[in-house]
């Protein structure tokens, strides 16, 4: 009886003990659902804001575009006012109009006659013909910040007999990789997109001004495309034409190095002018020639969404891309749909672009999937790691910025030493490690880290996780700096990911405002602001940080262990630095309980994050 008795005791307490845990997760769901909605509303404003924004950037550029033709115009009338001014100058010190001057002023007075004629005998230099001044927001211009004159311009599609608006992505305007270089390209639009942000790029020269136009700017090396449009388009096919023979010999006489890229048409329409060039590069494996295929260009082919969102349906290939849609208009369609579907035989390039921009491929979106096929994009190389073959292959010098990372890990708990090193050793694109640790942190670094410089400073208990920070930002020597938390999970692809955000944003720091994060205590997983991808924002989670070295420098780290971040982010937006938010995949804030969280995220689901997160 008494063991009956005590097991109904039992079964009372565990039953009172799951309904006040019940109690708790329903207060803690109602609270979350709150801070959501609250969130939502926030959330609603910025893309508010954000349409704004992007409406009176439109006015701006048209403005500019206004400006600058109005500049334009008027720097001709003043050269056409100039040219008139010469020829009257010039008529004035003509021999016979200074003998018909002499003749009238002299024909009452025979001795100012001889004198006048004399005079008007005797050669007089005649003025200089004026030139014509390159417009501070002209040619130049355009080269500094390329994409200034190349923007998309329809902003209506029609799918299924409706209209629908959409606004424009922007095309970037600079910088480029290579500022050093000076390029001369002959190209159609599609191959000048992915060739303009790799160097100073001047284009629109034809067979007629091209002595005129490259003089202002000897360019190091000219490219020339297989193009099927423009004034080039019949120089290049058949039989060579004299103003592309022209061309090649002035650039012969100059020592510039000339490039032949075959990317469309037949091989032997543009054989016998292929020829004529030093070099000669083709997307057609069966060519013959050095293989230089397309790849994605992380300035226009990026994951950076529109403003508005996504139309929420999956279109087929020909809905998104109807004819005659210019190559700007054609990078706003990638961005548009939820998803695209594609028929056999689509160009791989075509598939890669679409991935590269984020944009799921197949009958649904799918944002695991889509992400999974953004990387495969960028593994397959970028058009800067093309134009590095290229030009290792042509003998000119590709230098240009490094994206390397040191990593500074502060392990303060000996228990996490060995997951915080095996989190690092997932990583690949680390040069340098900074430890700070328990004595035998250097020795297990370096077993685990082969192949990685090992910094090791040993743990002063008077130093907070600031400090620490700070030290080992002394000790960095790449380009970017990452911060990484011992108590967290970092997927294999973590780094890679973040890094990738260098070659599309502005920004001075990078990490991640949008994350999973997994609770032990209630063994939940949520994710806190899925709607933060790719976006600018005024914070990011500390253990995620990747930052510029020397911006880093600059701003330091608050002297705290808890709440640093925090602080670091605050400064940020004091003074203007930018903060970058990249995807929500690859990492997984791991605690106990975090009450603050639970009411600031959205609940996934009771069980692991890593299947949900690890990609």
């Amino acid at each position: 009886m008494s063991t009956e008795l005590e097991s109904t005791r039992r079964a009372l307490r565990d039953a009172i003990a799951q309904a006040e845990h019940a109690a708790e997760l329903a207060r803690l769901l109602d609270a979350t659902q709150a801070r959501l909605a609250e969130a939502e509303r926030g959330t609603q404003e910025l893309k508010e804001l954000a349409e704004r924004l992007a409406e009176a950037e439109e006015q701006l550029d048209d403005e500019r575009a206004a400006a600058e033709k109005l500049r334009k115009e008027l720097a001709e009338q003043r050269y056409q006012a100039e040219v008139a001014n010469w020829k009257l100058s010039s008529l004035k010190v003509a021999r016979w109009s200074r003998i018909g001057d002499a003749i009238k002023t002299g024909k009452s007075n025979p001795a100012r006659l001889v004198k006048g004629l004399k005079g008007a005998a005797k050669p007089v230099k005649r003025p200089t013909a004026p030139k014509r001044r390159p417009v501070a927001t002209g040619a130049k211009a355009a080269a500094d910040r390329p994409g200034a004159a190349y923007q998309a311009t329809s902003s209506t599609r029609t799918v299924g007999g409706v209209s629908v608006r959409l606004k424009p992505y922007r095309v970037p305007t600079g910088p480029n990789t290579r500022p050093h270089l000076t390029a001369a390209v002959i190209a159609d639009p599609h191959a000048e997109a992915l060739l303009r942000y790799e160097w100073r790029q001047s284009t629109g020269f034809t067979p007629r001004d091209f002595a005129r136009v490259l003089a202002a700017e000897v360019p190091h090396l000219l490219v020339v495309e297989s193009v099927t449009q423009g004034p080039w388009a019949a120089e290049l096919t058949g039989e060579p034409g004299d103003g592309l023979r022209a061309l090649l010999d002035w650039c012969a006489e100059r020592g510039i190095r000339t490039v032949f890229w075959h990317t469309q048409g037949s091989v032997a329409d543009y054989a016998a002018a292929a020829e004529l060039f030093e070099h000669r590069f083709t997307t057609d494996p069966a060519a013959g020639w050095p293989r230089l295929p397309y790849a994605v260009q992380p300035r226009v082919h990026n994951p950076l969404p529109l403003a508005g969102g996504r139309y929420d349906r999956v279109l087929t290939l020909e809905q998104l891309l109807p004819a005659n849609l210019g190559y700007p208009d054609v990078l706003t369609s990638y961005r548009w749909p939820a998803a695209v579907e594609c028929p056999p035989g689509t160009p791989q390039w075509r598939l890669a672009e679409l991935a590269a921009c984020g944009t799921s491929i197949g009958p649904e979106a799918d944002s695991r999937r889509a992400h999974t096929a953004l990387r495969r994009a960028y593994a397959a190389g970028t058009m800067t790691e093309r134009v590095d073959e290229l030009l290792e292959a042509i003998g000119l010098p590709s230098a240009r910025a490094t994206l390397d990372v040191s990593v500074i890990l502060p392990v303060t708990d000996e228990s996490l030493l060995e997951h915080g090193l095996a989190m690092v050793a997932r990583q690949s694109g680390i040069g340098q490690l900074i430890v700070f640790g328990p004595a035998h942190a250097e020795e297990r670094a370096r077993d685990v880290l082969p192949g990685v410089e090992v910094v090791f400073r040993p743990l002063d208990p008077r130093l907070t996780t600031g400090a620490m920070l700070n030290r080992g930002l002394d000790l960095c020597e790449a380009d970017l700096v990452a911060v990484m938390d011992p108590r967290d999970v970092y997927g294999a692809h973590y780094l890679t990911d973040l890094t990738r955000a260098y070659l599309f944003s502005t920004a001075d720091i990078v990490g991640k405002a949008a994350f999973y994060t997994h609770l032990r205590g209630a063994h939940a997983t949520l994710i806190k602001q899925p709607e933060a991808e790719y976006t600018y924002t005024p914070e990011i989670a500390g253990a995620t940080l990747l930052a510029r070295r020397n911006v880093m420098r600059g701003i330091g780290f608050a002297d705290l262990t808890d709440g640093w971040d925090d602080v670091l982010m605050r400064q940020c937006r004091a003074d203007g630095v930018k903060v970058f938010s990249a995807d929500r995949f690859g990492y997984v804030r791991v605690r106990d309980q975090d009450r603050w969280l639970l009411g600031a995220a959205q609940l996934v689901e009771y069980g692991s994050a890593e299947p949900h997160a690890l990609i």
